[in-house]
């Protein structure tokens, strides 16, 4: 018996697709299609499986008469208005458990690339030039890591780094006490701010976390930190970010998002920011691939199967 027709609007795994077809859904594919024609689409689905590529605000979901649940590939739910789903009885799912380890292992490559100056020594190698003193690196020995937001990211972080003779110091507004037993709890950010060298953001975006990272915050370290950023772009004002990094506040940032991206969408004023960002040597910026790899497709891909196959 059919239950109905689900739109694809994001990259997955055919597991994920042959599987909904054996229970019985219609897949329909929206991945190339225009804004128009999704609107045109979605108004006979029951599901509907999306991403960063498909914001499912209000007007849309108003759109979707038949609507009974979103599937999101990933974990950033502010894809989706879930207060108004909710309350148009839309179940919303999402699949952190999927990627999170595609993120971390991300976060580490892009702290050691920052640490050990491996892509900017590349670029001037490229250059033709042969620095050795000039790209002296660091080790991750003996430093102290802030993670803030111990969830599914965050303890997948702090798993990586378990390796690395170091203390990792972890704080969660939502979640303060079930941590790794590698992480030390903190009831507050004090700690972090008094003793970490480096902080990594492992936030969703809410209003309580939009420009989290401000002048405020770095304001409120007793040195200079490095910076990870794999959450959200908006997690950190880009304006405070580039001038921390030219003021010496900030020693290195790794940054996997930004506000506003992608980067054809940003004014030219934003543009702008990132292009001084990305020439300094103390820098690194990937184009929102953290959690893209070839693995983590096929994880959130099982991790979503599960959960709507057992809806009603």
């Amino acid at each position: 018996m059919s239950k109905g027709k689900v739109l694809l609007a994001a990259p997955v795994h055919a597991v994920l697709t042959e599987a909904l077809r054996h229970h019985g859904y219609e897949i329909v594919d929206a991945t190339a299609a225009s804004p128009q024609e999704t609107l045109r689409l979605i108004a006979d689905c029951t599901g509907v499986i999306t991403s960063t590529r498909l914001q499912l605000d209000k007007f849309l979901l108003d759109q979707a008469k038949r609507l009974r649940w979103i599937g999101r590939m990933g974990s950033g739910m502010e894809v989706i208005d879930t207060a108004y789903a909710a309350s148009k009885g839309i179940v919303c799912f999402s699949s952190p458990e999927g990627n999170c380890n595609a993120v971390a292992e991300h976060a580490l490559g892009m702290l050691l690339s920052v640490l050990k100056r491996i892509s900017y020594s590349q670029r001037q190698i490229m250059d033709g030039q042969w620095l050795r003193e000039e790209n002296r690196g660091e080790e991750l020995d003996g430093k102290t890591v802030g993670i803030i937001g111990v969830g599914h990211t965050g303890r997948a972080f702090a798993k990586k780094l378990s390796g690395f003779d170091l203390r990792i110091l972890g704080y969660d507004k939502y979640n303060p006490k079930d941590f790794p037993p590698n992480v030390i709890p903190c009831s507050s950010l004090s700690p972090i701010f008094e003793q970490a060298d480096i902080v990594s953001f492992h936030v969703p975006l809410q209003p309580d976390t939009l420009h989290y990272f401000n002048e405020g915050f770095l304001s409120s370290f007793s040195k200079p930190i490095v910076l990870i950023n794999t959450s959200r772009g908006s997690v950190v004002d880009t304006g405070v970010l580039l001038q921390g990094i030219r003021s010496g506040r900030l020693r290195a940032a790794c940054i996997d998002v930004l506000e506003d991206e992608p980067l054809p969408k940003m004014s030219e004023e934003r543009q702008e920011e990132i292009r001084a960002l990305a020439a300094l040597p103390q820098v690194v910026i990937t184009p929102h691939i953290a959690g893209y790899s070839k693995e983590a497709v096929y994880k959130m891909s099982l991790s979503l199967l599960s959960k709507i196959v057992t809806e009603p």
